[in-house]
């Protein structure tokens, strides 16, 4: 790809706030569509259709989860009857209509409807577009709608703030660089070889991302049920699913080694005049809890939390168990809050328990996979209380469990370190991916005599060469 050059003759583009090949132009949407009254319409009004008319076969609908930059995505499909479809008969979009996102994120996200059902149905917030395909290279126009030039401009013309949309006159009128067919056709084809390359590359960081959290996961549950000395006597349990345990080690409902366990707030904090931490599930991710974004409650309010016993001790181990179920943080020492009901403190028995490894025994498969088999809920998983206190640990002597939370420690520095490397991996290379498509869709490369390679490239000089 180094061979390639740019154009000779360039100029300003106001609209795009950059420069474009001298012959090529600038279309709204609207102009490269079908010259029919249906083939550019958005979705039908709620009234016309609503989610009971939903069924589990029928004809398929796109929803806004379904469509993704350059993919329609086949998951979560929700159907209608031939005769509701019928009644919707201008919504219906099929196989090479594109289907455009009214709403972010991100707004204005196109792809090609897929050719897997004969015909969908748009919902609300979803725009299905018919493109002339003797102005416009089906290929070539997704990559163009989804490129940085023509999303700020979607953006500039959104309306909202929590969640920006754009109407479907604004999407009419919105631009593309239009080169001649033939180069769009052969943009199109360069960029979805090349981003082919990188999105290669993208997944097996991804994959060794994938794995280096099951290595994770491996290293803190053979700690926590089998000990660091590997000649040690074993004893069965007595738990079936656990098995053999070090002879000397206790096996025992966790509670036993608690001196409480409790939930947060079942109360609504008064925020007015907000000077306290309010810490839910939200605000902790990998063990960490992000004060940043937490609730402010009033100092009324948390005096009044803090007398029912929602305000964790240093030490203490929060435990998610709403929503996201199972995450863990253990509770600093130099700064005070209180928690919502979406957390459960859990405050070992000093005497009996290290708060590392009573904090690492949580997050290892023994807990977890006990704690799954006691969740409720499907839209909204719940544990309760009564059910997180059911569940066994193992526990070392205090100096062993000590020894066990430092090796933990520093086998998963490692292994973080590496999945440090492998995100930021993924973030260059998706930078490098969009910054790609910007530059072939606004023409600061010719691709014009470029061919596609006859050869595959070995991954590791497709490495070097999307990285170069």
């Amino acid at each position: 790809m180094s061979h390639l050059t740019s154009y000779d003759n360039n100029q300003y583009s106001d609209y795009f706030q950059t420069t474009l090949p001298s012959h090529w132009k600038e279309k709204r949407l609207n102009y490269i569509a079908e010259q029919n009254r249906n083939s550019f319409v958005d979705g039908p009004f709620g009234s016309d259709l609503k989610t009971s008319d939903y069924k589990d076969a029928g004809i398929p609908l796109i929803q806004l989860n379904n469509i993704r930059d350059g993919q329609h995505i086949l998951r979560n499909i929700k159907f209608i009857t031939a005769e509701k479809k019928d009644e919707l008969a201008r919504h219906i979009a099929l196989p090479n209509d594109v289907v455009i996102a009214k709403m972010a994120d991100p707004v204005a996200r196109a792809a090609i409807v897929s050719d897997r059902y004969s015909e969908f149905v748009i919902v609300a917030d979803c725009v299905k577009f018919t493109p002339d395909l003797n102005l416009i290279d089906l290929h070539y126009l997704i990559w163009a709608i989804n490129c940085d030039c023509v999303r700020i401009n979607a953006e500039l013309v959104s309306t909202g703030t929590t969640r920006i949309r754009i109407n479907l006159s604004e999407l009419k009128k919105l631009k593309i660089p239009y080169p001649p067919l033939q180069e769009q056709t052969q943009i199109a084809a360069f960029l979805d070889h090349e981003t082919a390359k990188i999105d290669t590359l993208i997944e097996k960081q991804q994959q060794l991302i994938e794995l280096l959290k099951e290595k994770r996961q491996a290293v803190i549950s053979h700690a926590v049920t089998k000990g660091l000395n590997p000649d040690a006597p074993m004893k069965d349990s007595g738990v079936e699913w656990l098995g053999e345990v070090p002879e000397h080690w206790d096996v025992c409902l966790f509670k036993h080694k608690c001196n409480e366990v409790t939930d947060g707030a079942h109360i609504s904090p008064d925020l007015n005049d907000g000077a306290h931490y309010f810490v839910s599930i939200k605000d902790i991710k990998n063990g960490i809890i992000n004060f940043d974004n937490a609730l402010l409650t009033s100092s009324k309010s948390y005096d009044y939390l803090v007398k029912t016993g929602c305000m964790p001790f240093a030490g203490d181990i929060l435990f998610s168990k709403d929503g996201t179920i199972g995450q863990t943080a253990i509770t600093p020492s130099e700064i005070d809050f209180v928690v919502a009901s979406s957390l459960i403190i859990i405050r070992p028995n000093r005497q009996q328990v290290v708060s590392e490894y009573l904090d690492f025994l949580l997050q290892s498969s023994l807990v977890q996979e006990q704690v799954e088999s006691f969740i409720k809920g499907a839209a909204l998983r719940r544990l309760s209380i009564q059910n997180l206190l059911k569940i066994f640990g193992v526990f070392p002597s205090l100096g062993e469990q000590k020894e066990i939370a430092v090796y933990i420690k520093n086998q998963l520095k490692k292994y973080s370190d590496l999945m440090i490397q492998a995100n930021s991996q993924v973030k260059l290379l998706q930078e490098r991916r969009t910054a790609l498509i910007s530059a072939a869709v606004t023409g600061k490369i010719d691709v014009r005599n470029w061919v596609a390679p006859t050869t595959s490239i070995d991954t590791n000089d497709a490495q070097q060469e999307v990285t170069a």
